[in-house]
Formats: structure tokens, sequence, C-alpha cells
């Protein structure tokens, strides 16, 4: 900004001593009225400063110093890295469109989960990860999708399912290219080796305990004897989505 920003302060003693010397030496030098003699010249008055308004002084709170991060705003989840203004925390990935018969075999599974791990919660949206979280700075935002629309306008449309058994090789190309992208912006790069699946639901902490074992061999039955768990689990991945921030970006699949 080219203009001073207002401050609200209060006077230093320093500065209060200064002030006040001055005055009265102003009014030691100055002649009584009628007395004889010259009248020295009266310096000008200290400056008087005026108060802040409440409505100046309040108007940039928003915009400085650290969000409150209230977990309780999103179930408890913790930030995989602090949140700092101008970061945008960024993800790519493929959506997966879910149909009625997916929501009716993933309402048994939860339930069932939930006898074992109670706090479970249904995930609000159903995606495979391409990347994952990274941090770009604002103005990294256009240049960065871009690069990615570069990078993936030559990839065909796939099938896939709960957990990727098949479109395993496209999905590693995928990767790849985000992954190239990634390290033009010097950011972190996906993982060696990826399992690509649909997260159906998640809890705060760790209850792979619970879940192991036992409990997923229950769970696969209960898909395994779903009425055409092939069908069902099956969707058509027509795009791929960057997520900064709160802006969404869409790369179509041809």
């Amino acid at each position: 900004m080219s203009a001073a920003p207002l401050v609200g302060y209060s006077s230093s003693g320093s500065e209060d001593e200064d002030e006040a010397e001055a005055a009265a030496g102003a009014a030691g030098t100055q002649a009584r009225p009628g007395a004889g003699g010259c009248r020295r010249s009266q310096g000008p008055l200290p400056s008087q400063r005026l108060p802040v308004p409440d409505s100046v002084l309040h108007m940039f709170l928003d915009t400085e110093g650290e969000p409150e991060d209230d977990q309780e705003k999103h179930g408890g989840r913790v930030r995989t890295f602090p949140h700092e203004r101008g970061n945008w925390a960024t993800h790519v990935y493929v959506p997966y469109e879910t149909r009625e018969d997916f929501l009716d075999l993933l309402d048994m599974l939860l339930a069932h989960a939930q006898t074992y791990v109670p706090r479970l919660v249904q995930m609000e949206a159903f995606h495979i990860s391409l990347s994952q979280s990274v941090v770009l700075r604002h103005h990294w935002i256009v240049p960065f999708v871009q690069a990615l629309k570069d990078r993936l306008a030559s990839f065909q449309r796939t099938f896939v399912g709960l957990e990727v058994t098949s479109g395993h090789p496209q999905f590693l190309d995928l990767v790849s290219e985000v992954d190239r992208v990634m390290e033009e912006f010097d950011l972190t790069t996906f993982y060696q080796d990826p399992s690509f699946h649909v997260s159906l639901a998640w809890c705060v902490g760790d209850a792979r305990l619970q879940l192991e074992g036992r409990c997923l061999r229950e769970l696969q039955n209960i898909v395994d004897e779903f009425e055409d768990p092939e069908m069902v689990l099956r969707a058509h991945a027509e795009q791929v989505r960057c997520k900064s921030g709160n802006k969404f970006f869409s790369m179509p699949l041809k």
C-alpha cells in the first residue's frame, strides 16, 4: 500500500515529558497581561493526537495474525501442515461419482464397521487420489493448473472399482504426469508403488487394530454377497480435478 497504515497507540513516557517541558517553557516566557516589555512570540502548541475510531481499529482484524484452527468445525481432524496466509492446500484426484446402489452397500459396510469402531464417519465425497496434499502459493495456482492440463491432455478415460483392480497402469501414468508438475514447482510427489482406492469412512485416531483381521474379512464378505458388486462399484472416470483451497479446477479425460 502506498499510504501509511493507521495504527492505534499510546504515547510513551518520554514523549509526554518532552511535550510537558515544551509547554511549560512556552508559558514561562510568555509576558503577563499588562506587564511591560516585549512579548516573545509564542511557539506552536503541541499537536493533539486524536483517538482512532474503533471501526478503524477493528477493520483489519481478519487479515492479521494466525487464523484459529477450530477442530470442532471439521470433526476433530488435524491439519497435515499449519495454515499460513497466502498458502493454499492443494490436492489432485479423480472424483468417484456414486449411485444409489453404491450408497446402499456403503450403508451396510459402515453399519457393520461401526460395531468395531463406533466413531467411524462416512466420507462426504469420494475420490481416488493422484497426489499428496501439498502447499501452493496463491500466485502459483494458475500456472500449476495449466501445467496439469498440459500433462493430462492426452489421457483416456478408464473404469475403476472400490479398490482399483483394473486400469492400474493408466492410473500410474496419470500419477507420473502429476508428479512431473509437482517437481516443476518443487513440491512433494506421490507415494512410490501406490495402491489406488476410494475412501469410504474415516475417524479420528488410529483404529487399525480394531478393523484389521476379522472386521475386514466380514466387510469383504458383505461386498462379495451384495448383488452384482462389480457393476455397483464400477465408475467411469471422466475427469481429473485439482482442489486448491476453496478453488476447484477440472481437466476432462478424452
